[in-house]
């Protein structure tokens, strides 16, 4: 698996989202390399990630970053805030847990009312069969749509979603049943590290009141929405973003 490691200081884990890569943080890394070692992971069947030898399973995949990084804040943005809270879940070497556009379910239920509907992936899963590149494309627009930056924003990640290869097929499958199947609201009450939830009020796939209501669950957690950013707010507010998550890196130090 591929991880690509840049500054100095405390250390914090990237996890992208689907069909992406590390290098969607440019941005972010860019504000945060002076002040903290930062480890961009590309997950498995994404970016330069593509050796087919680790399956895109949230135990594997946690397992398998942190056997390559030191104890660290992790940081998960949407499908990738999977892995995140799954690692600060079950090991031991997470120090503090940063979700940004992620919960720990994705999908509606009669007592988790503020996610998206369930057919809403398993379409997605047929429509990549039947049209892979316009479906990459439709979804990196969810991605952006609200937000009061979403130009520009949709016309980096166009840019960013070839740039280091396009995604496995079947990576993209697996994690978009990752995201129809995946619950673990479950961890949050025993969760031992801090955690920060940063969601944009203009989110259109994840919103900000499931956020906050998964941050109520989870002991020394704080909630963030963000005024006028959408599903990728380290983009078009990636000032803001960064500020939050460097205060709350620092205070998570041992």
């Amino acid at each position: 698996m591929h991880i690509q490691t840049l500054g100095s200081g405390p250390d914090l884990v990237l996890i992208h989202g689907w069909a992406l890569h590390g290098g969607v943080f440019a941005p972010l890394a860019e504000r945060l390399a002076s002040r903290f070692r930062l480890h961009l992971v590309d997950l498995p069947g994404h970016g330069f990630s593509r050796d087919p030898g680790t399956p895109l399973e949230l135990a594997a995949v946690a397992s398998a970053i942190a056997a390559r990084v030191p104890p660290a804040v992790w940081l998960g943005w949407s499908l990738g805030g999977l892995f995140a809270l799954r690692a600060a879940a079950t090991l031991p070497t997470v120090r503090g847990l940063a979700m940004v556009a992620a919960t720990p379910r994705f999908v509606r239920a009669e007592d988790w009312p503020h996610a998206v509907a369930p057919e809403v992936f398993a379409r997605f899963g047929q429509e990549l069969g039947e049209d892979y590149a316009g479906t990459l494309d439709r979804f990196i627009a969810l991605d952006t749509l609200g937000s009061e930056h979403g130009r520009a924003e949709l016309k980096l990640l166009r840019a960013l979603l070839s740039e280091r290869g396009a995604p496995d097929p079947e990576a993209l499958q697996q994690g978009l049943r990752l995201l129809e199947s995946s619950d673990l609201r479950r961890s949050l009450p025993s969760l031992r590290v801090p955690s920060l939830w940063l969601g944009g009020r203009r989110d259109r796939l994840v919103h900000p009141r499931g956020m906050e209501a998964a941050a109520a669950l989870a002991p020394r957690s704080r909630f963030v929405e963000l005024a006028g950013a959408a599903h990728a707010p380290f983009l078009g507010h990636v000032d803001a973003v960064a500020a939050e998550l460097a205060a709350f890196a620092d205070n998570s130090a041992p």
